[in-house]
């Protein structure tokens, strides 16, 4: 449903996704300060694109994007990174065109990591000079200033990596982007591989697996609990809802006035979805492609749902 929401909010216009990582280094801090240095992740990471679309040497423009916030690794480890699905161009300053970007790469990646590693870097050092840090545990050796210094010094001589992939084809794509990423958790069934009551075995990546005890996967897993009320999805520039019924609606509007013949590249999206209330089984066959109406083991069968009282009633043997 929250996909189908989304929907309104896609442009008929190419994309890209751009990736930003924090170095192995900061994951002991972000392990004790998970609502904060993820905060900041989400600060410093949206400011870089925002001021380097801004920039008229770049673009000149406000473009729209969506960043989703990913914790994990394939072997379920610590590693904070946020995805951003990034407008292939923007809304001119005053509003009266649409500026396209370059249709091979949004920025150059290492402009777009510098950057980066220079406003993370610096907010991170006033929040330990506020004292808004916790640096207790494994990070108490942190608390001595010469330490901290110590560690920034090293974070600001290594490369950030902020990976670009390669553009989005158009917005069915970012759908099925938003459908693969956006509410996905650390761990899908389908890679759980075994369990024998002391070990759990999935597959991480290449066809590879590892096997982990009870104990150590749970810890793993639990890494990637988010805080209580942290929003994990945000929107940004003319995504944002500050822009979505004034920005947003310039920008459509332009798109589809230069758009008489839409190239692959720059379909049409479709239009919001409109108020009327589907069968949910509907709804979902028609976002997933899978009918819930069909036995998953035969897919000849009709699944048939059934009163929870009836199904915990022990079976009629007379």
């Amino acid at each position: 449903a929250w996909i189908e929401q989304r929907k309104g909010r896609i442009l008929a216009s190419s994309y890209f996704h751009v990736v930003f990582t924090l170095p192995a280094e900061l994951r002991g801090l972000c392990r004790r300060n998970a609502k904060t240095l993820y905060k900041l992740l989400f600060q410093t990471a949206s400011t870089t694109l925002l001021e380097l679309g801004d920039d008229p040497g770049r673009l000149g423009a406000q473009f729209g994007f969506s960043a989703v916030l990913h914790t994990w690794s394939r072997s379920l480890e610590l590693h904070p990174h946020l995805h951003c699905i990034v407008t292939g161009g923007g809304l001119s300053p005053n509003g009266d065109q649409w500026i396209p970007a370059r249709r091979s790469y949004l920025f150059p990646v290492k402009v777009l990591s510098r950057l980066f590693r220079g406003k993370f870097l610096d907010r991170l050092r006033h929040l330990y000079e506020q004292g808004n840090l916790d640096l207790g545990g494994a990070c108490g050796p942190l608390a001595a200033p010469p330490a901290f210094e110590q560690l920034l010094d090293k974070l600001y001589r290594q490369e950030w990596v902020v990976y670009a992939k390669r553009p989005f084809g158009g917005p069915e794509q970012v759908y099925k982007y938003l459908g693969r990423y956006t509410h996905r958790v650390g761990l899908s069934n389908q890679r759980l591989v075994a369990f024998d009551g002391r070990q759990v075995c999935f597959r991480t990546k290449d066809g590879k697996t590892i096997t982990l005890s009870a104990e150590e996967f749970i810890r793993r897993f639990l890494l990637h609990v988010l805080p209580g009320g942290f929003v994990k999805i945000r929107h940004y520039g003319l995504m944002s809802s500050a822009n979505a019924k004034t920005k947003l609606v310039t920008a459509r509007r332009l798109l589809e006035a230069e758009t008489t013949s839409p190239e692959p590249h720059a379909a049409e999206a479709p239009p919001p979805p409109t108020a009327t209330a589907a069968d949910w089984r509907e709804r979902f066959k028609s976002l997933t492609g899978i009918d819930l109406t069909v036995c998953p083991r035969c897919e000849r069968g009709t699944m048939i749902a059934q009163p929870l009282s009836v199904l915990s009633e022990p079976p009629n043997t007379s």
